[in-house]
């Protein structure tokens, strides 16, 4: 790229586009990053600077990494037959994809299209409410979610998300929607004890039965937290969430929208645990971000729900979601998960994340400010503190100047952002499931550098 071409690039930037999750006052003075290209695990800025994407994409999501060709040309083929026709029909597309879904996910049944995990948890959250008010008079129909979980960025979904910061400033809420206490082991809140787990859980039960079990329809979790600090759950919790979900007929929602389609060294972090969820919510991994694409996958039984006399005019789904019939995304999620199943990609990102997580316990006995070592896979996180021994968390600044540290040294990492009062502490690790063990051996590297700054 010509050095007048990249002035351009740079000034129609800063004129004309307003960036997600960017203070652009900070642009009066620099300019903002700008990428150009991607291939594999690596991308390059407008500067020509070439970086190892340990985020996939910045938010988790270009599960097969960059550059694939055979993506672009599914994509290509598919939109040149056919580009798109309402979700009230069917293509050809969206079947085989559905199928082939499925197929990695034993007792769900049915697969509903829309194009981001916001909506598609907003989907889930209206199936509670309509079963609600057919089955149960409109009185089941509260939606518990856990403290730390994010499930969206649309108001409804702020709604279920346990992170207080990312809700600042966007009340009032949707109403109907109850928290429950976090499931995080390492901020336990009974002290260390060998069944955390089950403890966890019972703080659930107590929250089902403050409110009613006759008045709650789901409980919606992600399988590991992601962005709440890559929280995964302690022994036996999800079993006797599930247990409790089954006593008191509650639909369990799982929200796999970062967890999905391989990340976490299985095709879905649920299948970690041996849970049977209703609902599973899908979305970043699904293609890799090659087109927009989310799923909304539930059980028969669910489904079923809504199957009635026509002449009922307000019993089916009455839900559209327009670009969910955008064929572009089936086309570019069944060339996604081709790629994954023939190169063997879960089986990569169990053995490869085995791998940078030990590098990640290397650091831990080097560097004090590491408190945890958390994850599966490849997705990881790193929670700092000041003192191991009274679990400070380090202020966010400090996980901030990591990451650009990182940035500066060609490795692009994510982290808590703007979440919590006090726990936006965590480094959070995604590079595509491609990633080699010698890209693995770099980030160690990297990150142990930038560390050393800090001892």
């Amino acid at each position: 790229m010509e050095q007048e071409s990249k002035q351009q690039v740079v000034a129609r930037d800063k004129q004309h586009v307003w960036h997600h999750l960017s203070q652009h006052s900070v642009f009066d003075s620099q300019d903002p990053m700008i990428m150009v290209k991607g291939d594999k695990e690596y991308v390059w800025d407008v500067n020509g600077k070439r970086y190892l994407d340990a985020s996939s994409g910045g938010v988790w999501c270009v599960n097969v990494g960059y550059g694939r060709e055979t993506i672009a040309k599914a994509v290509y083929q598919q939109l040149s037959q056919l580009n798109y026709f309402a979700g009230s029909a069917g293509t050809p597309v969206m079947g085989e994809f559905a199928e082939k879904l499925l197929a990695k996910m034993p007792g769900m049944s049915r697969v509903y299209f829309s194009n981001s995990g916001s909506e598609a948890n907003e989907k889930a959250y209206k199936i509670v409410r309509q079963i609600a008010a057919q089955k149960y008079g409109g009185h089941k129909n509260k939606i518990l979610y856990r403290e730390r979980d994010y499930h969206g960025t649309t108001i409804t979904c702020l709604s279920s998300t346990g992170q207080e910061q990312r809700r600042y400033q966007y009340g009032p809420f949707t109403p109907g929607f109850v928290e429950f206490p976090h499931c995080c082991e390492y901020r336990s809140q009974f002290g260390e004890v060998d069944d955390y787990g089950i403890r966890a859980a019972k703080l659930f039960e107590e929250v089902i039965l403050k409110e009613g079990p006759e008045t709650i329809g789901a409980v919606v979790i992600e399988p590991i937290t992601a962005g709440g600090g890559v929280i995964t759950p302690p022994a036996g919790y999800l079993q006797e969430i599930q247990r409790l979900c089954r006593q008191y007929d509650i639909l369990l929602h799982i929200d796999e929208v970062v967890c999905g389609l391989g990340r976490t060294g299985r095709w879905f972090g649920y299948q970690h645990y041996g849970i049977e969820p209703d609902i599973v919510t899908l979305a970043k991994g699904v293609a890799s971000a090659y087109a927009a694409i989310s799923c909304t996958v539930t059980t028969e039984r669910v489904f079923e729900m809504f199957k009635s006399d026509p002449q009922d005019k307000f019993s089916y789904f009455r839900d559209i979601s327009t670009f969910g019939g955008c064929a572009a995304g089936p086309a570019a999620a069944l060339e996604n998960m081709r790629i994954i199943e023939q190169e063997g990609l879960v089986e990569n990102a169990a053995a490869v994340g085995e791998y940078l997580k030990a590098g990640f316990y290397s650091l831990y006995d080097k560097h004090s400010v590491i408190g945890d070592v958390r994850g599966e896979g490849l997705f990881l996180g790193l929670e700092l503190v000041c003192d191991r021994a009274t679990k400070q968390p380090v202020d966010e600044s400090v996980a901030m100047a990591i990451a650009s540290q990182c940035m500066a040294k060609g490795l692009l990492i994510g982290r808590t952002n703007r979440s919590f009062g006090e726990l936006n502490n965590t480094l959070c690790f995604s590079p595509p499931l491609t990633l080699s063990y010698a890209q693995a051996d770099e980030i160690i590297a990297i990150l142990d550098e930038v560390l050393s700054t800090l001892d």
